[in-house]
């Protein structure tokens, strides 16, 4: 019995946060939505845009993301990875975990009416609440030899795809 109580903790911790894949639904971003990202310290980065809409009493996440279409041949395929371990948090608690639903759109410098993956969370809908966005910071490439070793990191700094 004792046993079964951290471990029916731990589950009912994870049904609180969604842990999304797969979009839901599509919808357009709203013409603000919140931008977040980083840069890879081989030069690059990654930018998400997150808008908030109502559906059903209850709040939509709705997403895309961009990557710089000129980066180190390291961290070619590492952004998914990346969106893997983001999250979105409104007024200080994750309601959705894993940013991989999003969909890929050319860098641009303002992301307002892109077509969007959408996730359905538990949270109730309130006006007026906005999303922040946590992109962790994390090591994407590891490469050792007998000459040493070097890693290639992901820094959360805000937007770091570019834009035209």
């Amino acid at each position: 019995m004792i046993r079964i109580a951290p471990t029916l903790a731990a589950g009912v911790f994870l049904v609180a946060c969604s842990v999304a894949t797969e979009p839901q639904t599509v919808a357009r971003l709203g013409s603000d939505p919140v931008l977040a990202g980083g840069t890879y310290d081989s030069g690059g980065g990654i930018t998400v845009a997150v808008d908030l809409q109502e559906n059903q009493g209850r709040t939509m996440v709705c997403g895309v993301w961009a990557q710089s279409k000129q980066q180190s041949i390291l961290t070619k395929g590492k952004a998914k990875e990346v969106l893997d371990t983001g999250s979105v948090e409104i007024s200080g608690g994750a309601v959705l975990r894993g940013l991989r639903f999003m969909q890929e759109v050319q860098p641009m410098a303002a992301y307002g009416g892109q077509q969007a993956g959408c996730v359905l969370t538990e949270q109730p809908w309130q006006a007026g609440q906005r999303a922040s966005v946590r992109l962790p910071r994390q090591v994407v490439h590891v490469e050792i030899d007998e000459m040493g070793g070097f890693t290639v990191s992901f820094v959360p700094s805000g937007p770091g795809a570019g834009g035209s």
